[in-house]
């Protein structure tokens, strides 16, 4: 038997399937708080990020239709809380949350935490108006349980003294804001129970924000108001503040001055009595309308993993997924072409004809160099050995031997006079001196007997023509 024809054997994309619909039926809605991180917005309208602590980290998607309704702007280190359905993101096997709604931590998960309790306790029947106690018409006794400096006491004190100054009061102080408020509260509760000398018990505060009448939320007080075997009134904050108490209390008062009004006698008792029967069925319609509302969001929940539009939140998911890979290999693939044009371009540059006119115009530029060069080493030589041989020929020159006081005769013909014999009288001779010329005609000529005379004259004509 084929091993895909096996329905123990289980396909990847089967078992991610059956792992997502597991998640999603069984988990439900769950509110988580984190910080956020790895944040990013595609161009698909869509949310992905992180939630983390110090220890783990959760994907999340949250879809362009619900983060429309968030008011703030999200951003990477944000500590939130978000309301989401567990799923599992198929292509890649990777467990997620698909945020529906999501706040700042802080009030928004104070919030929660009330809400929760209140369906808690809802359910458990604590705010049934079967478990509910009537006030006594004509109390004896008020216990108040409060602050002992708080402007509730005051405030209470007062209108029973107007009201009412007959009656008695035993006040039970207790905090009243803080983190062991809610302990205190109960043991004052209990401690008023124990000694039963009150007929009906005042719990409340002056107003205040959420996080200073929380502890009026706390399941403990709730819980220790439901057990009281006396009767008690919430009077909490202001008007416009609800608090776990008020749901559970026998009788709701708006104001810490309400209650007192609650439990004193005057003409209004009627109108009292009215108020108390409104504030009872309002209590039932909130314990009425708690119950819908769980049965409503249930039935959301089902519908919502039934509408195509949850269909179309996994299916754009993948689309950005896919698309977010698809720029990456195509970035990849672009570097690695990028990087091979680079090396092209380098080999073609290398045998570029420009380059190689370019190296050429420098080797020639560096011969001619080299030529200018030895032409002027060349010609600094050929002045040198000029320069020399000048001075060679400026030693043995004729004109050397003239400016020392000689003289050389030549006849008319422009032929040097070696000897006397070479002029007859007659002759035209012109004797050239260093600074000129002698013109002379010759009178006499001698003998040869004479000779060496003659010599000796012609010697001493030599040496004394540049007197004359």
């Amino acid at each position: 038997m084929p091993a895909s024809n096996n329905p123990a054997i289980f396909t990847v994309s089967r078992l991610n399937a059956e792992v997502r619909l597991l998640l999603e039926s069984e988990m439900g809605i769950v509110w988580l708080v984190g910080e956020m991180s790895n944040f990013s917005a595609p161009v698909s309208g869509h949310w992905y990020f992180s939630l983390k602590d110090s220890r783990a980290q959760v994907k999340c998607a949250m879809f362009k239709g619900n983060n429309r309704r968030v008011t703030f702007k999200p951003a990477n280190g944000n500590q939130v809380l978000v309301k989401a359905r567990l799923s599992l993101y198929e292509p890649r096997g990777d467990y997620q949350l698909i945020v529906e709604s999501m706040q700042p931590e802080g009030d928004g998960r104070l919030q929660q935490e009330f809400e929760k309790l209140k369906m808690q306790l809802a359910g458990e029947g604590l705010f049934a108006q079967s478990k509910k106690q009537p006030l006594p018409e004509n109390p004896t006794r008020v216990g108040l349980i409060t602050s002992k400096t708080g402007a509730a006491l005051h405030d209470i004190l007062n209108v029973l003294k107007r009201r009412d100054p007959t009656l008695p009061v035993v006040i039970y102080p207790t905090m009243v804001q803080g983190e062991e408020a809610a302990i205190k509260i109960a043991q004052a509760i209990g401690r008023a129970n124990s000694r039963n000398e009150c007929d009906v018990l005042i719990v409340g505060r002056g107003g205040g924000s959420l996080e200073d009448l929380w502890c009026f939320n706390n399941e403990i007080v709730a819980r220790t108001i439901a057990a009281s075997e006396i009767p008690i009134i919430s009077a909490v904050g202001h008007e416009i503040d609800v608090t776990i108490a008020d749901f559970v209390a026998d009788v709701r008062a708006p104001t810490p001055s309400a209650a007192a009004e609650l439990v004193s006698r005057d003409q209004t008792h009627k109108l009292q009595a009215i108020t108390v029967r409104h504030e009872k069925l309002h209590s039932v319609m909130q314990g009425y309308l708690s119950k819908r509302n769980i049965a409503l969001q249930t039935l959301l929940h089902k519908l919502e993993k039934q509408h195509p539009s949850y269909r179309l939140e996994r299916q754009s998911q993948r689309l950005d997924d896919l698309e977010s890979r698809q720029q990456t290999a195509m970035q990849r693939h672009l570097t690695v072409k990028q990087r091979k044009l680079d090396r092209l371009s380098y080999q073609v540059e290398l045998h570029s004809p420009v380059r190689v006119i370019t190296q050429q115009k420098f080797t020639l530029s560096r011969s001619k160099q080299r030529l200018l060069d030895a032409m002027d080493r060349q010609l600094l030589n050929s002045r040198h050995q000029i320069a020399l041989a000048a001075e060679k020929l400026d030693a043995v020159s004729p004109l050397a031997t003239l400016k020392r006081g000689y003289s050389i005769t030549r006849d008319d013909k422009n032929q040097v006079i070696r000897h006397p014999s070479d002029v007859q009288p007659g002759s035209r001779l012109i004797t050239t001196l260093a600074d000129g010329e002698i013109r002379s005609i010759v009178e006499n000529k001698q003998t040869e007997e004479n000779h060496s005379q003659h010599s000796l004259l012609t010697d001493s004509l030599l040496t004394d023509s540049s007197a004359r």
